[in-house]
């Protein structure tokens, strides 16, 4: 039992883990939408709007993604919370949490590409 407990611990705080970093890329990415509105307001032409819709689209989509990941966080968090003490260790919580971490790899790649290239865009319009 203690084994058990020690591991839905380590599960649990990878989730916490995750579920932070998650909230803030989303306040990252709503402070991103007001410096792109900012360039907006300036009307530079075609070669800033066409890249700034592409962005704003793009932050849409990893909002989206934010929320279905932080969703997935919170139904494992309910499965360790409800965990059996008593049964044997399985893996099948461990094998839940893989590929929840293998996502959680895939979107953090993604996002920090994602703002590498608002980081250029921000640096050539600003």
């Amino acid at each position: 039992m203690i084994t058990k407990a020690n591991y839905l611990s380590d599960l649990k705080f990878n989730l916490d883990t995750w579920k932070r970093e998650l909230q803030f890329h989303f306040s990252e990415m709503d402070t991103f939408e007001e410096k792109l509105e900012e360039i907006a307001g300036r009307e530079f032409g075609k070669n800033a709007t066409v890249p700034l819709e592409n962005f704003q689209n793009r932050i849409m989509i990893e909002k989206d993604a934010i929320s279905k990941l932080k969703h997935r966080i919170r139904n494992k968090m309910a499965n360790i919370n409800q965990a059996d003490y008593n049964e044997n260790i399985d893996g099948r919580l461990q094998n839940e949490q893989h590929t929840l971490k293998d996502d959680m790899r895939t979107y953090i790649k993604m996002h920090y590409d994602l703002k590498e290239e608002m980081m250029d865009y921000f640096r050539e319009w600003l």
